[in-house]
Parts: C-alpha cells; structure tokens; sequence
C-alpha cells in the first residue's frame, strides 16, 4: 500500500466523518429515544450504524452505473456533490441542522420505535445527500479492488464510529457538553468547506479543460 493510498483514505474518512458528523446528531438521537429502554437504545445505535453502512456502501457500488443510466456526468456529479458538500459545511459552521440532513416532516414521523433507526436517523440525518455523493465521488478518484476495498473500508470505519458514538451518547453528550459539541461541529464545517471547494474545483476543471492549465 503507497503512501498516497494512505493519504486519500485517510482524507476520505475524515470527510464522510465530517458530513455524516455523529457527534452533532447526539441530540436527536437522545430526544428520539427519550422514552427507550438501554436495550431499545442500544438496538436502535446498532441499527442506525449499519443502515450507514448498507446505504454508503450500495450507493459507492453502483452510483457510476446510476449515474450513467441517468446521462449525467461524474465531472457534472462531482460540481453538485460539492456544493452540496459547501452547504452542509456553511450550515455547520452556523451550528445549524440543514434540511439538506433532516425536514421537520422527518422529525414529526418519527414516533416509530422500530422505524426511526432507519428513517429519519439512518437516511437522512446520517446517510444523506452529502455523504452519499462523498462516497461516490470517492469511487471516482481511483480504480481498481484495492482502490475499492480501501473506500469500502472507509465506509465500515464511519460507520462503526457512528454506532460507538450512538452506543455511548448519554456519556459522551455529558463528557463533551453544549459548547463543546458546538465547537467540534463548527471544526468539522470548516474541514468539510475546504473538501467541498476542492471538489467543485476538481470537477470544473474537468468539465472545462482550459481552467486546468489556467
């Protein structure tokens, strides 16, 4: 494995990291299983975690296909992804929850013990927009199995630190406080803002040549 695969992975994971950002959802998931039992909260972790994981996964096998199927791009897809990306980054530098993440519909329907691990924790708080264009984007950046096993590992990685940070939110949200998940969500935006003008600026170098050699 070079060094250069070790930096990419590690940049990647670092970015989903940030746009899925479990840290930030600790509070909805507390006020979402406010009235659970440890043995429904622990359930609930470990069925967000891996709805992550499946959702993350089938959209990095199968979004250069979709995208395909559809006419569009990855240049075209990498542009939007990003500003995607940027809005997600601006909204957490405010502190703020985008609707890009979550509706207040989602927020309304989610009464459903069995359901909400999967919506609206699972897709969209966790996996949503900006985290699925991330993986594909991901895809993109190299070929290969090894380039592939490294971007599923990822994948596995965040997912598996979603469902940790889950497992153990009370303690965490208690050890950290208000103004500390305030200030690790706000570094977070400005690593994702930095990644997310990266992107738009890979992908319109590629949809326009000539700004490449500019």
């Amino acid at each position: 494995m070079t060094d250069a695969w070790i930096t990419d992975t590690t940049r990647f994971v670092v970015a989903l990291a940030a746009i899925i950002d479990p840290l930030a959802a600790i509070p909805f998931f507390l006020q979402l299983t406010e009235r659970y039992t440890p043995e429904e909260r622990r359930r609930t972790a470990r069925t967000a975690a891996l709805v992550v994981a499946v959702v993350l996964v089938v959209a990095a096998m199968t979004g250069d296909t979709l995208l395909r199927i559809m006419g569009t791009s990855l240049p075209a897809f990498r542009v939007g992804g990003g500003i995607v990306m940027l809005l997600m980054a601006i909204s957490m530098l405010e502190a703020q929850t985008t609707p890009l993440r979550q509706t207040q519909e989602e927020v309304q329907a989610s009464g459903d013990k069995t359901g909400i691990a999967v919506v609206p924790l699972g897709i969209p708080l966790l996996a949503g927009p900006g985290a699925i264009s991330a993986v594909v984007i991901q895809m993109d950046r190299g070929s290969g199995p090894v380039h592939g096993l490294l971007v599923l590992g990822g994948i596995v990685l965040v997912a598996l630190g979603c469902w940790f940070v889950f497992r153990h939110a009370e303690r965490v949200g208690r050890a950290i406080g208000p103004i500390g998940l305030n200030v690790i969500v706000r570094l977070f935006g400005l690593i994702l803002a930095a990644i997310a003008i990266e992107t738009i600026a890979a992908g319109l170098k590629l949809l326009f040549p000539p700004l490449a050699g500019a």
